[in-house]
């Protein structure tokens, strides 16, 4: 989420691992910064298991095929799938199959995405007969299950690309975000690029605009809201904003309406988790759970009054019958007192009411007030933060259609809980699978007129 001075909740979070990171006791998160970092390795180990995505090893074996002959491999990007609490990877290069630590050609760490590209040049043709293998790593480098199973170098990977590669997963959600989150795998030694967005016509593509990053990802500061066909694509550039790479493939996503279901909200709709991870995953994406289509018009770091803000601008155009609103942690968290922020949710209330929309409110989640300032170095909340989302929370159930999400992700303490957090403001895997099934459950209680006649797209699977 980011903070309500408009900064990005990854930017912040991953500030503060870097200074951790240094004085040697917690490994960081993701990060635009390009500021050095250091981590605790896994453990090397001999006993493996599949990381989830090696299912598509025939399809890669078949993609080799095409790769250029081992004696031309300069550097080579390896991907995989992203896995639930992974704050980090580390990949391991070997120089044959046998999987013994005296075997290791390369060891790469603190990569904070999916995928990475390592250069091999100065191993000539013997990189050619190379394997790799991965591990995801928690938020204290401790390592989540074990390595993949090695596999040869040419497999799930791409030799010499020319071009960072684009991860967001649009296409696997029931309808584009409002405000996208563009990320992407870099380049060796990229540390800056540039987004460019498109909305294709009929007499040719035409500019949205031009989006200035840094190392992994960049946020969408105007929303989608024109019916359209749209692609972006992103490319490194220097310090002086000159390319250095070729443009990536073009992602495609489209804007359409109507949508009968919408979401309103702040980074918790938005979607994000685990401190390196941004909207544009579908992992920490709560309307991926969901067993109905919700349209995602959440926006990273909103109050109560931001919501206000946007409301006609973002929710009219898309003539939701039902809208979701989740708001309120910003305001608790920061200075503002729990009776203003219920005077903004009646106002939104009153703004659908008008509008002749359906709202169904839901409480906000609670939050981890030790995590949030030892892990993310975001600022303390007051002291009676918790009194502030009671009264938040109590007003929400009052309503006519409400759903209660707060109540299981807290502990005995009413405080987010911790193995539902790695920032301690975000609920991550489980709680965001959470909301999304209970969200599901109650539209289809309530609304079945409505999502019967929806199509959901598949709900995405982990840990398989």
């Amino acid at each position: 989420m980011k903070l309500t001075i408009k900064k990005k909740w990854l930017l912040a979070g991953s500030l503060c691992l870097a200074v951790g990171l240094l004085a040697g006791t917690e490994m960081a998160a993701a990060a635009t910064s390009s500021t050095p970092r250091t981590v605790r390795t896994a453990q090397n180990t001999s006993r493996v298991i599949a990381l989830p995505g090696d299912a598509k090893a025939g399809k890669a074996v078949r993609a080799a095929a095409s790769q250029p002959a081992a004696a031309s491999i300069q550097h080579v990007r390896l991907t995989w799938k992203e896995q639930p609490s992974a704050v980090q990877y580390q990949v391991v290069i070997l120089r044959s199959e046998q999987d013994d630590p005296s075997n290791i050609a390369v060891t790469k760490e603190q990569i904070f995405t999916n995928g990475v590209d390592i250069d091999l040049s100065r191993f000539g043709s013997e990189a050619g007969k190379f394997y790799w293998k991965v591990c995801a790593l928690d938020y204290n480098g401790k390592a989540i299950g074990h390595f993949s199973k090695p596999r040869p170098i040419t497999e799930g990977s791409e030799i010499n690309p020319k071009a960072p590669k684009p991860t967001t997963q649009f296409d696997g959600m029931d309808y584009a975000p409002v405000y996208p989150v563009y990320s992407w795998v870099p380049l060796a030694g990229a540390k800056q690029h540039e987004v460019s967005v498109y909305r294709v016509a009929s007499w040719g593509n035409s500019l949205v605009h031009t989006l200035s990053a840094g190392e992994y990802d960049v946020y969408e500061e105007g929303g989608f809201t024109t019916p359209g066909r749209y692609f972006w694509q992103v490319r490194s550039v220097d310090g002086a904003g000159n390319p250095t790479s070729e443009w990536s493939e073009k992602v495609f996503f489209e804007v359409k309406g109507p949508t009968p279901i919408a979401a309103l909200g702040d980074s918790i709709t938005h979607g994000g988790g685990a401190m390196s991870v941004p909207p544009g995953y579908l992992l920490y994406d709560w309307e991926s759970y969901a067993s109905v289509p919700v349209k995602n018009i959440g926006y990273s770091g909103n109050t109560t009054a931001d919501m206000i803000e946007r409301f006609e601008r973002d929710i009219l155009p898309f003539s939701p019958r039902v809208l979701i609103i989740m708001g309120g942690v910003n305001d608790f968290r920061g200075t503002v007192n729990g009776w203003t922020t219920v005077q903004n949710l009646q106002l939104m209330r009153d703004k659908c009411d008008a509008y002749g929309i359906i709202p169904v409110f839901l409480t906000a989640t609670p939050i981890n007030p030790s995590l949030m300032v030892k892990r993310a170095h975001i600022e303390a909340p007051p002291g009676d933060w918790q009194v502030h989302m009671q009264y938040i929370n109590d007003w929400v159930m009052q309503q006519r259609y409400c759903i209660d999400v707060s109540t299981m992700l807290a502990d005995s303490n009413g405080w987010l809980r911790a193995n539902y957090t790695t920032d301690g403001l975000h609920p991550d895997y489980y709680g965001k699978k959470y909301i999304g099934e209970r969200v599901g459950e109650y539209l289809n209680a309530h609304f079945a007129w409505i999502t019967k006649k929806l199509t959901k797209k598949p709900i995405p699977q982990y840990g398989q």
